[in-house]
């Protein structure tokens, strides 16, 4: 249901008290007056704030200023002749005051059976239990693409200057997940910079939105220039991704194809599995959202619940995007949760629910190194579209993987290299591992003012010990799991 069709039920309803968290003071106030202006019922509008008390009416201006009592005050003054929408902002701040929180259970009672509503608007739901029996909590979500649609039609109009209607709907996607006020702000900056809208300025739009993810300190908006051909092997992965290239795009929902969830990757340290997420957003165009799984969890009750809650409305806002979480098995390891009262296990729930019932344009990538610390709930059917296991490079994929090191690091000579030489002496290492020795090779020609050759090469890799010899048995231990039919290998089996 939406907020209007809500908001208009609660008003037939004659409810007493709604709490509307949003940011967006002027939007939801124009949304409710508009509300009314439709309403059968021909309601007074009276707004209030700290500062300036009440305003718009004449008979009422100032009448409240800095005395959240008086402005309950007036609502009990007017007659049950007077039907009204009393809108207070910032109210919230002051409902841990026992004379206010007293008050305002004293009119609700008083006023429960007369065409009056309170709105409190707040940017965070902070309500004292002695009062949630009484508040009807709304969510004001952020502007829809036919409203961004509208203000971005009526600059061009005040412009005198029109988008093709494709160009118009790429810029509206790329607004989503702003708020109208931020819009405007944006679309001011485009004509300040190139004098028009048009599709180049789409960066103003992802400096923004940058800004704003970066204000959550829970999610990163990350820039991305790797590609798939910076990904060494892993034919198996990249086929299933070329298949869901265009999946999110609005053919793709004209055709009735469902909405991709995402993709669980497991797999030993250095594989490629950050390289991957990235690689897949630069691919399919799409911003890059990244997870700090750390940051989650906070230390007042229910602050780790409202943060992952938070995380899914933003990128569930600012979709279609990539969300990826990295080393999901650090913050969801164990099987039990004790410890911590239950909150990983709401956070969990949240996050597996969301999973589940998800119908945005969303793509979470998950990365994890150790499967087995993980709970059955993530890794079961339905939560992802596919999981792939990321082993050890085969022989092949070792080759092209010295191959992209040895062509990003010596364009012009990378082939005077044997990579058939390197790969074959390079057993059991990670892709990370071989970018790491060819580095080693050219500091040690470095020192010596020179450049790095094959031979510096072949001493790295003899001096190097890799992880697969250090961690054998948990990685032995992974191979199996992957093997025995639990997830789809992202490459061949090496023979």
């Amino acid at each position: 249901m939406t907020f209007t069709k809500e908001f208009k039920l609660l008003l037939k309803a004659r409810y007493s008290l709604v709490y509307v968290s949003t940011t967006e003071e002027d939007r939801l106030e124009y949304t409710i007056k508009s509300i009314v202006k439709e309403s059968s019922v021909n309601r007074g509008i009276y707004s209030w704030d700290f500062i300036d008390g009440y305003i718009g009416n004449p008979n009422d201006k100032g009448f409240g200023a800095r005395n959240p009592l008086q402005a309950l005050e007036l609502i009990e003054r007017l007659t049950h002749e007077n039907p009204a929408v009393f809108i207070l902002k910032d109210f919230h701040l002051f409902l841990n005051d026992i004379s206010v929180a007293r008050k305002l259970k004293n009119l609700i009672r008083l006023i429960k059976n007369q065409p009056k509503t309170i709105v409190i608007i707040a940017a965070e739901v902070l309500i004292p239990d002695s009062l949630k029996e009484l508040v009807t909590v709304l969510e004001f979500k952020l502007p829809s693409p036919f409203e961004i649609k509208k203000e971005l039609l009526r600059v061009q109009d005040s412009l005198g200057h029109f988008l093709p209607e494709t160009s118009l709907d790429i810029l509206v996607r790329s607004c989503q997940g702003l708020s109208l006020e931020r819009v405007r702000k944006v679309l001011s900056k485009i004509i300040a910079t190139y004098k028009e809208i048009n599709v180049e300025s789409l960066e103003i739009v992802f400096v923004e939105k940058k800004q704003i993810i970066s204000q959550t300190k829970i999610l990163e908006f990350c820039n991305v220039t790797e590609k798939m051909c910076d990904v060494g092997g892993l034919e198996n992965l990249k086929k299933w991704l070329k298949k869901r290239s265009g999946a999110l795009s609005q053919k793709a929902e004209e055709y009735g194809l469902p909405m991709p969830k995402g993709l669980f990757l497991v797999g030993i340290q250095g594989t490629g599995k950050s390289l991957t997420a990235k690689a897949i957003a630069n691919e399919w165009g799409l911003p890059l959202l990244r997870l700090d799984v750390g940051k989650l969890f906070g230390g007042i009750v229910g602050e780790s619940e409202s943060k992952m809650r938070q995380m899914i409305q933003l990128s569930e806002a600012i979709s279609p995007c990539v969300l990826w979480i990295d080393e999901i098995d650090k913050a969801f390891s164990g099987t039990d949760f004790r410890g911590d009262s239950g909150t990983t296990n709401r956070v969990l729930a949240t996050f597996i629910t969301w999973l589940s019932e998800k119908r945005s344009s969303v793509f979470v990538v998950a990365t994890a190194n150790n499967i087995h610390s993980l709970p059955s709930e993530i890794i079961r059917k339905g939560r992802f579209d596919e999981i792939f296991f990321i082993g050890l490079p085969n022989f092949e994929e070792k080759k092209s993987i010295f191959k992209v090191h040895l062509n990003r690091l010596r364009p012009k000579s990378w082939d005077k290299y044997d990579l058939n030489v390197l790969s074959n002496l390079a057993k059991r290492f990670s892709g990370a591992e071989i970018e790491e020795v060819i580095v080693e090779s050219m500091h040690t020609a470095f020192s010596e003012n020179r450049e790095f050759t094959m031979d510096d090469i072949i001493d790295s890799i003899n001096q190097f010990v890799p992880l697969a010899y250090t961690t054998q048995e948990k990685i032995d231990s992974l191979q199996e799991w992957a093997y025995s039919g639990r997830a789809r290998l992202a490459s061949a089996k090496e023979e």
